[in-house]
């Protein structure tokens, strides 16, 4: 039985929740759809983004709705163009079979006349952002004086972007008796006062903690030399082979250049800051949505309302200057019930951020290494090796096999095997055995008596061919490792799970018994291999967190990296002349390009 049933919800609606393949509401949904099905009343809903507002608010709304009546019955507010389409967009999936109801979408850069058209026309319910559907008033173009309804989405959102006039004086348009629902991810003094002059003893729904991040989202920081930060960056995309990502930056100018560099050091990546074009801003917004980008460098003004599935890392190339951002930054991911990483590129001087951002999620960070040369290098390699075990053939290929089986028939299976993988890892070895670690002192003394585990100079690493599409994540994997092993709750650490493989650690003495006990268990019928990796993950870095989460969110779909294809770009790094006065130091030498 669909649990969308047991809220209360009509038969047209959990028709259309059918054909959307929703079955279980999320903890919001279910705390405000029956809340607001069974009567009249304004609501204060505190919930992360990412946990299904919109269908919170959206099914008891066109519920409520009478379709027979043409005049405008509901606003809702919202605090950019990307999500008030999102928004009527889903709004109309949920009500697809509601005859005669139309829900306009009015935002700024494209025509007021054509908008004002479309609700003449008749709009029972309204999608508006803030600045456009205040000129439209100023106009007399819209009328709210009558509507039963208005919803105010990413309520803090709207407000840190400047929008608290424009609301205030839209709210004062519309009717008092109207019932106003209030969605936000925290509860910031601007919020309050707008709940505090505009709603009528406001219910409550807090999801989590208030103000607290999500518990889907992990967090990390990296300590570097402010020198290294870029370089840094690029070294995590490639410890993550799969990464499909959010970076953010404080300035558009910072946002533009790290973005340039990016592409130049051949990363798909793209720049969101507020000087693009509309279309220039669509344009790369399609490409985002179209995992044709896996690097979406972007300000926090621009990224406002991107609801973009599967992104895999939220990395904050700098802290925002209000922390309180942090928590929509890492809002991001995690989105769905999925599991997401929020990464943290950070100096000694911005260390007690950490401290200031860990009170307002009620979580801690785990501080990490940022991953040598050697060690990016081995995991490329076990993600080409599973990249090629798993390639669909295009049986187009076979009239070719017999000269190709000529050309290669006096190579043995080893030495083919090593050829083809040579071809593309000779590039990532190459270039990350000539350049240097970039590891600094651990942080770990930050806090008196910290959580820390010493040193892991006795720890040894492995590598087991089993990850993200076995369905774990960095805890499930641990869990699993400490129970097939008999061993405590901190003998295995260092958990990085990457799509088809993982790696971890334990102390050199229980090295013989993973080995043998691994290797001789089975998992869904597939035998488990570990081995001892060359690497032992970052053999300075101290755990704060035993319990801290590692490794990639999983879930995303794979972004061209190392021996993906060449897609969406115009020109290679090395036809691409130098800009002038572009000078490249080492610290800005040219990875190899992903092929």
């Amino acid at each position: 039985m669909n649990k969308f049933e047991q809220l209360g919800l009509n038969e047209s609606l959990l028709k259309a929740i059918n054909d959307l393949g929703f079955e279980n509401p999320s903890e919001v949904q279910e705390k405000a759809i029956p809340l607001l099905l069974e009567k009249d009343t304004d609501i204060v809903a505190l919930a992360q983004t990412g946990t299904g507002k919109t269908a919170a608010f959206g099914f008891p709304l066109i519920q409520k709705i009478d379709p027979e009546n043409r005049n405008t019955q509901a606003l809702i507010l919202s605090p950019t163009r990307e999500l008030c389409l999102q928004i009527t967009n889903e709004i109309k999936l949920y009500a697809k079979y509601v005859k005669g109801l139309h829900t306009v979408a009015v935002y700024g850069g494209a025509s007021i006349t054509d908008q004002a058209r479309e609700i003449k026309r008749g709009a029972q319910i309204i999608v508006a952002t803030p600045g456009r559907m205040q000129d439209m008033i100023n106009r007399g173009l819209v009328n709210i004086s009558k509507i039963d309804y208005c919803i105010l989405d990413e309520a803090d959102e709207m407000l840190n972007m400047g929008f608290y006039e424009d609301i205030v004086s839209i709210l004062s348009t519309s009717p008092e008796n109207k019932s106003t629902w209030l969605f936000s991810a925290t509860m910031p003094q601007e919020v309050s006062r707008i709940a505090k002059e505009f709603m009528r003893k406001p219910l409550e729904i807090t999801v989590g903690h208030k103000n607290s991040g999500s518990s889907t989202v992990s967090h990390e920081f990296y300590l570097v030399n402010a020198r290294d930060r870029f370089e840094a960056l690029k070294r995590l995309a490639d410890a993550n082979p799969d990464i499909f990502s959010v970076v953010f930056c404080r300035t558009k100018r910072d946002t533009q250049a790290v973005a340039e560099k990016l592409i130049d050091s051949g990363y798909n990546a793209a720049a969101l800051h507020g000087d693009l074009s509309q279309a220039q801003r669509d344009s790369v917004m399609k490409s985002f949505r179209n995992r044709q980008i896996q690097m979406l460098v972007a300000t926090d003004v621009a990224a406002r309302g991107i609801d973009v599935d599967n992104i895999t890392h939220v990395i904050n190339y700098q802290l925002p200057d209000e922390i309180e951002t942090y928590n929509h930054r890492s809002g991001r991911t995690g989105r769905a019930g999925k599991l997401g990483t929020s990464i943290v590129i950070i100096t000694k001087s911005e260390l007690r951020k950490i401290t200031s951002i860990e009170r307002i999620i009620k979580q801690k960070f785990e501080e990490k290494t940022i991953p040598s040369g050697m060690e990016i290098c081995e995991i490329q390699l076990f993600h080409l090796a599973n990249r090629i075990k798993d390639v669909e053939v295009d049986h187009e290929i076979n009239s070719y096999l017999p000269a190709i089986y000529e050309v290669m028939k006096d190579l043995s299976k080893e030495e083919l095997i090593q050829k083809i993988v040579s071809v593309e890892f000779n590039r990532f070895i190459n270039y990350y055995k000539k350049n240097r670690d970039l590891s600094t002192q651990a942080a770990g003394d930050r806090r008196d008596g910290g959580d820390h585990i010493g040193n892991n100079s006795g720890a040894v690493r492995y590598f087991v061919n089993i990850g993200s599409r076995d369905n774990f994540d960095w805890m499930s994997l641990k869990d699993f490792l400490r129970d097939t092993l008999g061993l405590g709750r901190d003998d295995v650490f260092k958990v990085d799970v990457k799509e088809g493989f993982s790696f971890f650690n334990t102390n050199a003495e229980h090295t013989q018994a993973v080995l043998d006990t691994l290797n001789s268990v089975q998992l869904e019928g597939r035998k488990i291999n570990v081995e001892i990796s060359k690497n032992d993950g970052g053999s300075n870095n101290r755990r704060r967190d035993h319990n801290g989460r590692s490794g990639s969110g999983g879930g995303g779909r794979r972004s061209q990296s190392f021996g993906a294809g060449k897609s969406n770009r115009r020109e290679s790094s090395s036809e691409r002349p130098a800009r002038r006065g572009e000078g490249r130091s080492d610290s800005r030498e040219r990875r190899p390009r992903r092929s």
